[in-house]
């Protein structure tokens, strides 16, 4: 029979084992590391010259903003920081040429030449005034139809990749579909208004987060400025429609939209100190689409803390 002191000994010890047990299966044990999943590991990978930062929600509440749609994410997490109305369908008018231009990255073969037809212009109100018989090079549209949001442009480039305009946007629905949006439906390749095209705050920052990651979307999005030459050899300075490229230092991106019908449109990324976010904001009118649109980047990348304003 085994000893008293030693059957004490083994009490004890079996006691401390299932009270360890208990301790750590009721939270008493630091909880175990997430775990990057597999699929989100190229979109970390993705995002170039922006290194991981935090994903923390900023310390201070969220601004109130005047856009009656709105989300705000960490562009290397995906987490949203912010949703106002994000899921309510609506009209997202320009905006929705950065699935455009992802679909004419995804036709390939960027320098590829393009000859202007005069349907080409069948659009108002927005032109770089192209010419039939005109020939220019995908690249060279692509960038004016980032920068000025020229629709002449929209539909030259629709045209060429998709075969016609009907073909572009079965294109651009193929492809939201294919980066998750689930509420979006678009007839035209530059947003002008029409019967049963529409999107939604969330569904923009997808397609916004993922533009944000090709390097040449990204730079034409953050071009203040540049000269663009007709065939005839004119020159025209074509500027940015988005203004807080000129104003907010830390914004860096990415497509404006105005219609009657969405008012006024911007999804903006900006990056300070190793951390990038894109902002959305629908439905919002002339004075406060910059201002809702500022203070959101603003308070997403903590701009006011971390600069010891």
């Amino acid at each position: 029979m085994m000893p008293l002191m030693s059957r004490l000994f083994c009490v004890r010890l079996i006691a401390f084992v299932f009270t360890g047990a208990l301790i750590t299966s009721c939270g008493g044990s630091p909880p175990p590391r997430l775990q990057t999943r597999t699929q989100d590991l190229p979109k970390v990978a993705a995002v170039r010259n922006h290194p991981v930062g935090t994903t923390a929600i900023p310390r201070n509440a969220p601004p109130p903003i005047v856009g009656e749609s709105a989300i705000v994410i960490d562009v290397n997490s995906g987490r949203v920081l912010y949703a106002k109305n994000a899921d309510e369908p609506r009209a997202v008018a320009s905006t929705q040429k950065i699935i455009t231009a992802l679909c004419i990255l995804d036709a390939g073969n960027i320098d590829k030449l393009v000859t202007i037809e005069a349907s080409d212009g069948s659009c108002e109100p927005t032109k770089l005034g192209l010419k039939a018989g005109e020939v220019y090079s995908r690249r060279e549209l692509l960038k004016v139809l980032m920068v000025k949001s020229a629709n002449d442009v929209a539909r030259a480039l629709a045209r060429d990749v998709g075969g016609s305009q009907e073909g572009f946007a079965s294109m651009m629905n193929q492809k939201a579909a294919s980066l998750g949006m689930r509420n979006s439906n678009f007839i035209n390749p530059h947003g002008l208004s029409e019967p049963g095209q529409y999107s939604t705050a969330r569904d923009m920052v997808i397609a916004g987060r993922y533009a944000y990651r090709s390097p040449l979307i990204r730079s034409y999005t953050a071009t203040k400025a540049f000269n663009f030459r007709f065939n005839d050899g004119r020159t025209r300075l074509i500027e940015n429609t988005n203004k807080l490229l000129k104003t907010v230092p830390y914004c860096d991106g990415l497509k404006t939209g105005t219609t009657n019908a969405a008012g006024r449109c911007l999804v903006c990324s900006g990056s300070e100190n190793g951390r990038s976010t894109i902002a959305v904001v629908l439905k919002s009118n002339t004075p406060n689409i910059w201002k809702d649109s500022e203070k959101l980047l603003a308070w997403s990348l903590d701009h006011q803390a971390m600069s010891g304003q």
